[in-house]
């Protein structure tokens, strides 16, 4: 009989805690990690696993809760062998000591996964796969179930679940940690994460484990609807812990506990045990209980949700939407405009001010606040859009970016909005920091733009019930991939998003990808408009602003300074450094100005192709020349592909140009390898000040000196 077969007619007892058991049990005689010693101790962990199976635990689970790369600070082979080694242990120690109750005098075994720390700093792919293979050995082992157990969030583990299914018929439990207000650390209610993984066929049973006393896990099961249609666990802590001597000790707190997991069964629990600070006597006194008949397996309790009045009360941005589109259609009326006001890099925020009042009697109807952008600071998006709105009446909507905030400051930043009349807004991953800073500043993603939307949804049907906020995402139409992009906004969609600001359009061929967009999706698209006042800013734009394409023929309607008779005129009388044409336009470094700034001792960098610069040492032959050179040609195509702006063909084209650049680097008087960034800046840097103290720029100090003399 298997484990789910056991479960339609029985209550479960499993084990409890391992990691704190093993503390209190070996912490003074060491400091090994209860993981490791599946390996290094295996004696006390084959101790504590029989231990519980004694006291009556019909489920024992492997001590592999951090067995992850992370947690032990090894690789995935070493992790994998402890694992292995883990299960085998418990296998052992059920196969040696008689669990009563249970067919064949057995004890079932449960693989246990627990989630990679946050700060670990792997990627979601990378997780996924950490978490698969993990799977995969404990299948190949022969356990009777799959449990993940302590996880904020259940969108990591979707694919995972799938995977191993795929593989091998293993039951899959998932279990979840909540706070004793019912969120995880992700921002996720308990509601939803049990709801989310019980309608997933792959998962077989849903729980709640960790993160609360018995007291609060009660209480939060009479909140909920635990008849999901599948087998629920709910294992507590012991109560609440104290810091002693930088461990965590947890109080003795088993006739408490009996009590109240005597509450927690007879609201229909399939599986009950113990967490954090729970060790094998209270498996023991759990087990006596269900012997006598005090705690029975109950028929589930329905708890329906808390009916409200779910029609938004101001929903102004969907109706002014829906409202546009009529008035455009049947009276020739105004699509509704958004405009974006960037907040101050600084304390001084009269300019946006005034600009907001100027939007204010322009009637625009809503105006957005980017949340530092670039990864740069800026003042916060959600506290400029509150003062706009309090002193110009405007609809306002704050940026929300994933970046720099985890789950908790999203949670709260979005509830504080919400009490000061700020009801809409942009959810977008943001930039990462840039490199130059990351060794001071790191980059923080919880999670993505899409996790986000759904952490709001779960908000809008908890929290701001009958007084819902209106989210909407971006859509960035130069990607190569636009079918990428597409999946983006259909989940997106599927995440409650109710429309979407596009990256600025400059042509027509990006306008009918929007469209071609639009038409798959059925998405409400704000169309991104930025005018372009320059050459310079159109170059800016296109060349510095990550997402952003702007055609070379929209750069070249722009003049730059001088006319083409002009232009010709500088060249004849030799004023320009250097110069080029490129489709049909020049482009040149004044020499007036560059001459006269070296002469008054600055120092001038000029940034040009390689036909530049070698017009410049010609002029000025003591000008000193730098290359940057790509740490590999492999290395510059990947950059030039990761940008997702440029299509194949540009590619290549840039790539030759590239090569016939790169032959030309012995010209150069240096050469800076770009690989990191900021040492490269360096050394650049080191460049500069070393030319500083060449003999020929010295002249005057030597003049001064001689004068003493």
């Amino acid at each position: 009989m298997n484990i789910l077969e056991s479960l339609r007619d029985k209550l479960l007892v499993a084990d409890g805690a391992f990691g704190t058991c093993y503390a209190g049990m070996y912490g003074e005689r060491g400091t090994v990690a209860p993981e490791l010693a599946n390996m290094r101790h295996p004696e006390r962990v084959l101790e504590i696993h029989k231990e519980y199976v004694k006291a009556g635990a019909g489920i024992i689970r492997t001590n592999t809760f951090a067995a992850n790369t992370a947690s032990l600070d090894a690789d995935m082979d070493y992790v994998i062998s402890n694992v292995r080694a883990a299960v085998k242990l418990a296998k052992q120690a059920v196969a040696e000591t008689g669990a009563p109750g249970i067919d064949r005098k057995k004890a079932y075994v449960a693989g246990d996964i627990g989630p990679i720390p946050a700060d670990a700093g792997l990627t979601l792919n990378e997780r996924v796969s950490q978490y698969k293979l993990l799977g995969e050995a404990m299948q190949d082992m022969g356990v009777d179930i799959i449990w993940f157990e302590t996880f904020p969030e259940f969108n990591v583990l979707e694919p995972v679940v799938k995977q191993l299914k795929a593989r091998k018929d293993t039951p899959v439990m998932v279990s979840f940690c909540v706070n004793q207000f019912g969120y995880s650390n992700c921002g996720f209610s308990a509601r939803a994460l049990l709801s989310q993984a019980a309608a997933n066929s792959d998962v077989d049973c849903v729980g709640l484990n960790c993160g609360v006393g018995p007291y609060h896990m009660l209480q939060l099961l009479k909140k909920l609807d635990i008849d999901c249609g599948k087998p629920v666990s709910i294992m507590p802590n012991a109560g609440y812990p104290k810091f002693t001597q930088s461990r965590l000790v947890f109080n003795d707190n088993k006739e408490g506990f009996i009590d109240k997991i005597q509450d927690i069964a007879a609201l229909g629990a399939d599986i009950i045990g113990g967490c954090c600070g729970t060790n094998p006597e209270y498996i023991r006194q759990i087990k006596e209980s269900v012997k006598k008949g005090d705690i029975v397996k109950a028929a589930k309790v329905h708890v329906e949700k808390q009916q409200f009045d779910n029609a938004p009360k101001d929903n102004f941005l969907k109706g002014r939407l829906k409202s546009g589109k009529a008035a455009v259609k049947n009276a020739g009326g105004h699509k509704l405009i958004a405009v974006e006001l960037a907040p101050p890099v600084d304390v001084n925020d009269q300019k946006l001010l005034d600009a907001a009042h100027i939007l204010k009697q322009s009637h625009v109807d809503v105006v957005t606040f980017p949340d530092s952008p670039s990864g740069r600071t800026r003042a916060d998006s959600i506290l400029m859009a509150e003062k706009v709105h309090k002193e110009t009446g405007l609809r306002v909507m704050p940026h929300l970016c994933c970046r720099d905030k985890n789950a908790i400051a999203i949670r709260g930043s979005v509830l504080g909005a919400q009490l000061n009349g700020i009801k809409d807004f942009l959810v977008i991953t943001g930039d990462p920091v840039p490199v130059m800073f990351r060794q001071t500043t790191r980059s923080v993603f919880n999670f993505d733009s899409v996790g986000m939307m759904k952490l709001l949804q779960t908000m809008n049907e908890e929290v701001f019930i009958g007084d819902k906020i209106t989210y909407g995402g971006a859509i960035n139409q130069n990607r190569i991939n636009t079918k990428f992009e597409i999946d983006r906004i259909k989940r997106k969609l599927e995440a409650g998003a109710e429309f979407f600001l596009s990256q600025p359009v400059f042509s027509r061929e990006q306008a009918q990808i929007l469209r071609d967009m639009k038409a798959e999706t059925g998405a409400t698209i704000l169309v991104g408009i930025m005018p372009l006042v320059s050459r310079r800013n159109a170059l800016f734009i296109k060349n510095e602003m990550p997402g952003i394409h702007v055609p070379d023929e929209v750069v070249a309607k722009y003049k730059e300074g001088a006319s083409r008779e002009e232009f010709e005129e500088m060249i004849e009388n030799d004023r320009l450094l250097e110069h080029n044409e490129f489709v049909g336009n020049y482009y040149g470094t004044p020499r007036e100005p560059v001459e006269s700034a070296i002469a008054d001792g600055f120092d001038i960098i000029i940034e040009v192709g390689v036909n530049g610069a070698a017009q410049i040492r010609k002029k000025l032959p003591e000008a000193v020349s730098i290359f940057i050179m790509p740490p590999s040609f492999c290395e510059l195509k990947r950059r030039l592909v990761g940008r997702g702006t440029d299509s194949a063909e540009a590619i290549k084209k840039r790539l030759d140009s590239a090569l016939g650049e790169i032959k030309r680097a012995t010209e150069y008087d240096y050469i800076v390898v770009n690989d990191n960034i900021t040492a490269a800046a360096d050394d650049i840097m080191s460049v500069i000040a070393s030319s500083r103290l060449k003999t020929d720029r010295q002249t005057k100090i030597i003049n001064e000196v001689l004068k003493e003399c």
